[in-house]
């Protein structure tokens, strides 16, 4: 018998004995009434396993509202806001380009994301105005690869004009 066959044969062996075993399920986690935050970009952390009462992010799927206790999902994010509601008192607002959200069974939170900045940074004059030349050179002669990037561009700054604008 050659080691492909046992190799096999043992794969075999295992998966039939992985389909006969039962899992129970273990008792559930005490519940908290606080998200535990994580919020990452490459080059810094914005908040790091920090408490928060709940975040409000730009899904793909949709607007979402994150609390303590949330079913676990990972969601992509849209080009949008990311409202952390630190406390009855304390509201930030970021604004991200995209990444990802996991959402974990043990209330924790953790967005990774490629750009982030606080809401307050922009100018909505200034978002205006790049939005334009984007549009233009999305319309414009340049190359595919050139527009497509000032497509994502466009994007990018009329969901930061949106934010702006509420």
């Amino acid at each position: 018998m050659n080691t492909f066959t046992r190799v096999s044969r043992a794969a075999v062996t295992a998966s039939k004995y992985a389909q006969s075993v039962r899992f129970y399920a273990s008792e559930a986690p005490a519940t908290t009434d606080k998200l535990a935050l994580t919020f990452v970009l490459p080059h810094k952390a914005i908040y790091k396993a920090t408490n928060v009462q709940q975040v409000n992010l730009a899904a793909t799927s949709g607007d979402m509202g994150i609390l303590a206790n949330h079913v676990p999902t990972i969601e992509q994010l849209n080009p949008g806001i990311i409202e952390v509601i630190e406390s009855a008192e304390v509201t930030k607002k970021f604004f991200v380009s995209g990444g990802f959200a996991t959402i974990n069974p043990d209330s924790s939170l953790n967005i990774n994301a490629v750009e982030a900045s606080p809401l307050e940074d922009f100018s909505l004059e200034r978002v205006q105005s790049a939005l334009a030349e984007a549009q233009q050179a999305a319309s414009g002669s340049g190359s595919e690869i050139e527009k497509a990037a000032a497509k994502v561009q466009v994007d990018v700054y009329e969901a930061l004009q949106h934010a702006l604008s509420k």
